[in-house]
């Protein structure tokens, strides 16, 4: 047997750990194909909330698929192979990337598992964000050399990594935001960030016409609502604006965690000539061999981290997701079940 984390009934609002539960159920067996990974941590990720809130199972062309009320919860997970059924090329001891975390134990297609090498002091960071922030530098949008990069949610799984990215990439300035002081001056103090903004301090547009006063070359947006509407005030003539998230409805206490209104004048676009594009590292999977391997260099000269918490034990995995969905870490949340 083993243990599973299931959705026990949809939330109306951002999850709490009541609305998930802890089950044991049978080890599965690997079978043509497949194989059977031991899970060595799982990536707790907020926007999980699109696929388990009321309505998912009414939004099939979401980015998430909805999960059944009773069913386990899924996301993406390290796990090491113990078991390869017949045609698997998968042996164990393998290291794999999958999309069946929230359990200890899953059994999963090998095409749908990435081999990973195991030559990372720690194999947690396999599981960092850094690809996506990595993909969305060099293939959404390249880092304008010298430039300034804005980072929102710069504190959350993908910002945290994406502001060393932008500077290892040739940005000159990094501006991130995040939701208060405290996170703030963690962005400059742990993350490499010239300036943080906290959003509890006061309008972002107008603490960017100081942090910022020339404009912003380059505007990575995880958040959209008010921020993406600040940054077509913000981002300079013939700037960019990189679509990568939309947290702001994703966290919001209230709705379906699907929409993330923004209101905006369209004017600027035109005057300033600038340029938006909603972007998903699917896009470009190439991209993640190429992290992998820039990842590992940095690391090992010690010119990037990986801010991450780990809990331990799945049957805290519940209670992580709430915090989470409230902000309540830095970087990314990862359970070791």
């Amino acid at each position: 047997m083993h243990r599973e984390v299931r959705l026990a009934r949809r939330p109306e609002g951002l999850p709490e750990a009541r609305h998930l539960t802890v089950a044991a159920a049978p080890i599965p067996v690997a079978g043509p194909g497949e194989v059977l990974a031991r899970n060595l941590y799982f990536r707790v990720d907020a926007s999980i909330r699109m696929a388990i809130g009321a309505g998912a199972e009414a939004s099939p062309d979401a980015p998430f698929p909805p999960i059944a009320e009773g069913a386990p919860l899924a996301g993406e997970a390290l796990g090491e192979v113990v078991a390869a059924g017949p045609g698997a090329d998968l042996a164990p001891g393998d290291l794999v990337l999958h999309r069946a975390g929230w359990r200890e134990y899953a059994c999963v297609p090998a095409a749908a598992c990435l081999k990973v090498a195991d030559d990372l002091a720690d194999r947690a960071a396999h599981l960092s964000h850094g690809w996506t922030a990595y993909a969305a530098l060099t293939r959404g949008a390249a880092v304008p050399q010298g430039g300034t990069v804005f980072v929102s949610s710069a504190a959350g799984a993908i910002g945290s990594m994406a502001g060393r990215i932008a500077r290892l990439l040739g940005a000159g300035r990094v501006i991130g935001a995040t939701s208060s002081p405290a996170k703030a001056r963690r962005l400059v103090d742990e993350l490499g960030y010239d300036v943080g903004l906290a959003r509890e301090a006061g309008p972002l547009i107008a603490q960017l016409a100081v942090a910022a006063p020339d404009g912003i070359d380059l505007w990575l947006d995880l958040v959209g609502g008010d921020q993406f509407s600040a940054a077509v005030d913000s981002v300079r003539p013939g700037g960019r604006i990189l679509v990568l998230g939309a947290l702001s409805g994703q966290l919001a206490a209230s709705g379906t965690g699907r929409t993330a209104p923004a209101m905006i004048d369209s004017f600027p676009l035109l005057l300033k000539r600038l340029s938006i594009r909603g972007y998903s590292a699917d896009d470009d999977p190439e991209a993640r061999a190429e992290w992998t391997r820039r990842f590992g260099e940095w690391l090992e000269r010690g010119e990037i981290g990986f801010p991450h918490v780990v809990v331990e034990g799945i049957e805290q995995a519940p209670a992580a997701l709430e915090a989470a969905s409230r902000g309540r870490h830095f970087g990314v949340v990862l359970v070791r079940p």
